[in-house]
């Protein structure tokens, strides 16, 4: 699926998590994102032994949620979604420069007003991380 997703996200470099929409159905979101050597994080997390902070894997899966619903038609073009609670959040492996972050998202429940989403981050077959987050709309200026 190639997809213009700074069209569907507000979210801009370098803080948009999401390259590719591989697939988007009402079920389940696909996406992938590289981290390269030159994302902004990897100077100041751990120079010697950059890792992927937790945060933005969470903040990638988001972005992988609300693309995907936008894509779909979901959300209107200009509904914005800000995250206002994450919840069963695990770190099952480091990210590191130079992977790939296959997320899979489900879709627990969405309304004109808030989201809530299930996620898994992987790095090929292995979970990276997994979360469920809860995000409230509006519309956007």
């Amino acid at each position: 699926m190639n997809t213009n997703i700074e069209a569907l996200l507000p979210h801009r470099s370098p803080f948009l998590f999401v390259h590719e929409i591989v697939s988007a159905d009402s079920a389940k979101i696909v996406t992938r994102y590289m981290f390269t050597d030159q994302d902004f994080f990897f100077a100041g997390h751990f120079p010697q032994y950059p890792v992927v902070p937790g945060v933005i894997l969470i903040e990638t899966m988001a972005q992988s949620g609300g693309a995907g619903l936008r894509l779909l038609g979901t959300l209107g073009a200009d509904v914005l979604f800000f995250l206002a609670s994450v919840d069963k959040v695990k770190f099952r492996r480091q990210v590191r420069p130079g992977e790939e972050v296959r997320c899979e998202i489900e879709n627990l429940r969405v309304s004109s007003k808030m989201i809530k989403q299930a996620g898994k981050a992987y790095v090929g077959d292995e979970l990276a991380a997994e979360a469920e987050w809860l995000c409230l709309t509006r519309a956007g200026a």
